[in-house]
Parts: C-alpha cells; structure tokens; sequence
C-alpha cells in the first residue's frame, strides 16, 4: 500500500512539474514534526529540548533506524540500558520514556498499546536537602548584587528558580506585600508573600530595570518576549513597562524559537554558581543549590508554626502530601527519641 502511495504522489509531483508549478514540499523531518507537536500542545521549551533530545539518544542507540521500523523490544532495550550501563536515576528513566511515548502517540501518529505497558522505574522517596536558620543567614551574608537579590527572593517566598527570574513588575503588589507568581509548574497561578526586608531593594533592582527599558525604547527595541501570543492581541503591550522582567539580562540576546533579538531575563546559571560559591564561602557542606531555598522556606515556616495548608498554598503544591514531606524536620533528634546515651 506504501508503495502504492508513493508512485500516486510520484503522478502528482510530475503533473505539477508539467503545469508549471513548483513542486510539492518535503515532508518534515522527523525531529522537527517532534518539535511542532511539542509547540502546538504549548509545552514549555525546556520539555521541547528535552523530548528532542531523548529521541535523538534512541534513535541513535538503534543504529539510526526509524522509529516506526522499531517496537517495545527496542523502548524496552534502551530504557534498560539508561538503568543499567548509564546509571541514570528512576526519574531520568521516566522522562525519557515519556519523551518516546510522546514521539510515537502524538509526533507519529501511532498508538502503540504496548509502551503504556512498558515497566516505569520506581522512584524513591528522598528527603530533601534543607539548611539550618543559622546556615540560610550565613549563606545570604556572602551573596551581593542582582544574584544575591534573587537568592534572598527564593529564600523568603518559596519560589523555584526560573518563577524568581520569569518575574515580571507587574506581578510585584508593594502595597499588598504579595508576589504573583504566573504560570508556575503545572501551568498554575499562585500568590506567595513578599517579604518586608526585601521591597527597598526590589524597588532598586526595578529602577535599574526601567532605565534599561528606557534605553532599549530609544535604540528601537524594548519588546519582551510575552506568552500565548498575546503579542498578537495586544501589540503594545510587549513594550509596556509592566511586562518587563524585573531581572532582565544584561545584554540582548536571540530567541532559539523566532529568532527575534531582544532582552531576555538573568539566565539560571549565574544564580546557580552565585548560590555554589557562597555556600563555599560560609562553610555549607550540604548539597546546596537553589531549590535548596525554597525546601528551606517550607521547613522553616513549618518551625515558625504556620499552618501546613498555608505553606502548602504558597509553595503551590496540588497535594498536601507533597509538603508534608518537610515535617521531617520538626522531629528532633529521630522523632523526637532521646538516646540514652544523652540519660547516663
């Protein structure tokens, strides 16, 4: 039947040749339909790159064999070996068998009973990595500049990372002591606290933001990239000061998916390394990170006595499960046991 359809479209492309018509354009290639499945479900660049990547991987694993030429064998085959010869966690495994069930069920077409079937790695529990009240204050000492301004957000809202940088001076409510955070992890709308100590310098980092603003308007650009093509519906409003970053990068830079050159926001990576040196600098064994400060936000408040379903709202999680793991903590000494080497 292949075979049949190919010389059909063979007729076809001949007879457009011969009316003088340019001839039909290529089908897209395989990653690039991945890709446009990805942004017509709207999902986030960071899955995109991620799903394209994991196809690449697979596809390459085989010898380069189309993926509609393979089976659960060879998903089965590759996911094992990511577990067995790579050493990748549970999680990793998961992602990348998601990735290979969106290629199939939505890039190709194709839905293959058999990968839902396909064994998931079980994931374990892990506590989280969270420091001591000593330990946040003496980290927040040796952070300075912009970087230091973000740690000292995600510590005193609760914010993940890129929620601390996609900030936008519309979201900050001064007046209200409240941060909207928009579009957060699962496409969620959340408000969380501002913090006191944290307005004067806010109101510093955005007057530095407006007077760029204001220069990028006078070189003939300021436009900030905007979701769900609101630029479309309202052309003006990419320039408005409301829709800036209230961190924006220090230089422009060009959108992987338009190719539009414009400021984009402080990139994760600075943050990141700003978060590594000061744990170094305060003496901070602990795997530090910036996620790192917002498990400490949870537990800490938790200490404070605030209710588990307040911390559960401004952190944002659908479940109150995911937030009770922090009260681990507020067992002391192993659920609250003295050993009886501290009695003799």
């Amino acid at each position: 039947m292949a075979t049949d359809l190919d010389a059909r479209a063979g007729r076809v492309d001949v007879t457009r040749r011969e009316a003088g018509a340019p001839p039909a354009a290529p089908p897209p290639r395989l990653l690039d339909q991945l890709r446009q499945a990805l942004r017509v479900r709207h999902y986030a660049l960071r899955t995109e790159q991620s799903y394209v990547d994991w196809a690449r991987r697979f596809i390459r694993y085989h010898g380069l064999r189309h993926p509609r030429e393979m089976g659960a064998a060879e998903v089965a085959g590759f996911l094992s070996h990511l577990a067995s010869e790579r050493g990748c966690s549970a999680s990793t495994q998961n992602q990348a068998k998601s990735a290979l069930l969106f290629l199939y069920k939505e890039a190709l077409g194709i839905d293959l009973p058999w990968l839902d079937e396909v064994v998931s790695a079980r994931t374990r529990r892990r506590l989280p990595v969270v420091l001591t009240p000593r330990e946040a204050r003496e980290l927040l000492q040796h952070t300075s500049g912009t970087a230091g301004l973000v740690i000292a957000l995600l510590y005193g809202t609760g914010l993940r990372l890129l929620e601390g940088l996609r900030l936008r001076v519309k979201d900050v409510e001064f007046e209200r002591r409240e941060l909207l955070v928009r579009s957060g992890k699962g496409g969620k709308d959340r408000v969380t606290v501002l913090p006191e100590n944290l307005i004067a310098p806010l109101q510093q980092q955005m007057a530095h933001a407006r007077a760029l603003h204001q220069a990028d308007l006078a070189a003939g650009a300021g436009n900030v990239w905007m979701p769900d093509a609101l630029a479309l519906k309202f052309p003006r409003a990419a320039s408005a000061w409301g829709w800036q970053w209230v961190f924006p990068a220090a230089s422009l830079s060009v959108d992987p998916r338009t190719g539009v050159r414009r400021r984009h926001h402080l990139q994760e990576q600075s943050v990141q390394r700003a978060v590594a040196s000061a744990a170094r600098a305060a003496g901070i064994t602990k795997p530090c990170t910036p996620h790192v400060l917002r498990h400490s936000f949870a537990t800490h408040l938790l200490q404070s006595g605030y209710d588990i379903r307040t911390v559960q709202e401004l952190l944002g999680h659908a479940d109150v499960k995911t937030t009770m793991i922090y009260t681990h903590v507020l067992n002391r000494g192993g659920r609250a046991v003295r050993s009886p080497l501290d009695v003799i």
